[in-house]
């Protein structure tokens, strides 16, 4: 599937049309939604979406970026900065699967599942995102207001 990304700027994740319309859905039963990217517990490594502060991040966190879904608002991605520091070189794609997942994310009952789609990021690419973002090895990005 095609992923949707603004095409004059490096981003770190997307989404592809399936996910988008599913995440339309959700924010409309919901209100403004986040992703944080599991490292691990309950489903794997699996994308969980959750209502905006229903996940509390912290400073154990790295905001990777926001998605264009077609909602009133953009939705953050989040992962833990442990993980981070693997995945940094990573775009990742948020896509949706049939299936039912084992985790808490808001998609659970629909019959569908996120899933990570990655692949490593171009030299361009990484230079274009250490320019936007200053990033070295586990700095922190920018977060979003709240």
């Amino acid at each position: 599937m095609a992923e949707q990304q603004p095409a004059d700027r490096a981003a770190r994740v997307a989404v592809t049309p399936a996910a988008a319309e599913m995440i339309r859905s959700l924010a409309e039963e919901n209100g403004p939604l986040m992703f944080h990217q599991s490292g691990g517990c309950c489903d794997g490594s699996s994308p969980m979406c959750f209502p905006q502060g229903d996940f509390i991040t912290g400073d154990s966190d790295q905001f990777l970026g926001e998605l264009d879904a077609g909602t009133p608002e953009p939705v953050p991605v989040w992962m833990s900065k442990e993980q981070f520091a693997y995945w940094r070189h990573t775009h990742l794609t948020i896509d949706l699967v049939p299936g039912r997942g084992a985790g808490f994310s808001l998609e659970g009952p629909t019959g569908f599942r996120f899933l990570i789609r990655s692949r490593l990021l171009s030299e361009e690419e990484m230079a274009d995102l250490d320019v936007q973002d200053g990033a070295a090895v586990g700095a922190q990005l920018p977060r979003p207001a709240r």
